[in-house]
């Protein structure tokens, strides 16, 4: 997915726990119109550690 079509979420100075991160990048995914890709970043950025989560974040949102 090329950077000028993902949706840009806000994560610094906002909740770090997991949850709250997986829950505003997905419904940042799903608001632009981007279901399947929710659906796939939730299943992939759920599937490792912390750090798994963060670099998931990044490749299916651009991260402010």
């Amino acid at each position: 997915m090329d950077d000028a079509n993902k949706p840009t979420v806000q994560l610094t100075g906002a909740d770090g726990n997991a949850f709250a991160v997986l829950g505003r990048v997905r419904k940042a995914l799903v608001e632009a119109g981007m279901k399947e890709e929710a659906d796939q970043f939730f299943a992939e950025a759920t599937a490792g550690d912390y750090n798994h989560l963060l670099q998931t974040c990044f490749k299916y949102v651009n991260v402010e």
